[in-house]
């Protein structure tokens, strides 16, 4: 070893010094040293090229920049910083997320596009400032473009989904969540022209209506994931055109659009048996008879948000406990009609012993300390909420834990509240809610 410099012994010191002829960059080859380099994260890249002009070269290698998300590393950046890094990445980047990135625009986008043409995945989601603009030079420069997220830019308009339509052809999952200006026309645009799409994210596009499922029901039979929440004017005509267009599909949420109905559940029951996860929270029309053909035909369901299905009872716990044993997650909150019969029923199915992981029985009044016995049983069981169930007890989740002992159990219990006092002295009140 030699002498020490800074508590650092000096063939280290030298190896790592800054110093183009340090040791390290004698030995490898700048080909393995870049190799290396390739498996660094942003910050650790950033940090090797402030080492030496040859690492500074070596990390600010466009190869070495194919994949990058600023969403845990820096989300204040401005335009500026985007085309720099297109300008140093070019033809190598193929994943980019600016999530969050508010100051970033149209102009630096439109220079990104003209530097990035090999691009395959875009994250824009939140970037406010980005308008139909950025859309028509993504069009015109990167034809590559699989996966675009544009939640929450709500300025989009139909303008960019024709212009997408147009210049991304290859394009197979588009999220334009909270884009409320998007009507039925950009979605026939689109879909005419992208065939391969398999995942559209459409939450909160409030102006949506039958007519621009039945354009996805043509034109998309690749279709996997349908996300359609809070699209409140839909009704079953329209979604069962999907389900007759799209027998591929796995993943469908339709949580608070209240117009649905059975009859939507016999559709996906009839034509989509590849079904995985169904979110109709809030959706108080469907019924036992609906879940029932549902559960005889998609025997592959993972997890169902049945949240405020109002009319469900044990009925349908029964039906899923017999036909879906790879169930996984389930949510009942607010299902006032399901007992502890149908907790039973559950607990005792297929899916129970090595599947069933989380189970959501908020505000079920009619359930007690026995369905928690019930479930016993679940091995996998990691999480269960029962806040607002007023039959369950601090000893009913004790004798849970004794055979479940990691499951994470919400709850909580209001203290009875105190007589009022006696003797003219102070009002007391309840302590808040003890959460467990």
């Amino acid at each position: 070893m030699g002498k020490e410099v800074n508590g650092v012994s000096r063939s280290r010191f030298e190896m790592f010094s800054n110093n183009d002829e340090a040791v390290i960059n004698k030995k490898l080859p700048k080909e393995l040293l870049l190799r290396i380099f390739s498996f660094l994260d942003v910050v650790t890249l950033c940090r090797c090229a402030q080492v030496s002009r040859s690492w500074n070269l070596l990390a600010l290698d466009g190869s070495n920049w194919q994949r990058i998300d600023l969403f845990d590393f820096q989300r204040d950046i401005e335009g500026r910083v985007v085309e720099n890094i297109s300008k140093r990445c070019g033809g190598f980047l193929r994943k980019l997320s600016l999530r969050g990135c508010l100051g970033v625009g149209d102009s630096a986008l439109r220079t990104f596009s003209q530097n990035c043409r090999n691009i395959e995945l875009l994250s824009l989601n939140g970037c406010t400032k980005i308008t139909d603009s950025t859309c028509n030079s993504l069009s015109k420069f990167c034809p590559k473009l699989k996966h675009l997220d544009l939640a929450s830019c709500t300025s989009i308009t139909n303008l960019s989904l024709k212009a997408l339509s147009e210049g991304c052809p290859l394009l197979e999952q588009l999220n334009i969540s909270w884009c409320d200006q998007v009507t039925k026309d950009g979605i026939q645009a689109l879909v005419r022209c992208c065939p391969g799409l398999k995942g559209l994210f459409l939450k909160g596009c409030t102006q949506l209506e039958d007519e621009a499922l039945q354009h996805i029901g043509a034109h998309c039979p690749e279709l996997v994931t349908l996300n359609l929440q809070t699209c409140s004017q839909i009704t079953d005509e329209g979604l069962i055109t999907i389900c007759r267009g799209c027998h591929r599909l796995q993943s469908l949420c339709v949580s608070g659009c209240a117009n649905i109905t059975d009859a939507i559940l016999n559709a996906l029951g009839q034509n989509c048996p590849r079904l995985r996860i169904l979110e109709v929270a809030r959706c108080s029309q469907l019924t036992d008879v609906g879940f029932t053909s549902l559960a005889r035909n998609c025997h592959e369901l993972e997890k169902m948000d049945l949240e405020e299905c109002v009319q469900i009872t044990d009925g349908t716990l029964i039906q899923l406990s017999i036909h879906c044993p790879r169930l996984q997650v389930l949510s009942l909150s607010h299902c006032e009609l399901i007992t502890d019969d149908g907790i039973r029923q559950l607990g005792s199915g297929p899916c129970a012993h090595d599947r069933l992981e989380v189970i959501e029985l908020d505000n079920c009044p009619l359930i007690t300390d026995a369905s928690l016995e019930h479930l016993k049983t679940c091995h996998s069981l990691d999480r269960i909420e029962l806040y607002d169930c007023q039959q369950i007890t601090r000893a009913g989740i004790k004798r849970l834990r004794t055979h479940l002992p990691n499951i994470k159990v919400h709850a909580y219990f209001a203290p009875v509240t105190p007589p009022p006092s006696v003797g003219g002295s102070r009002q007391r009140f309840c302590r808040c809610c003890i959460l467990l």
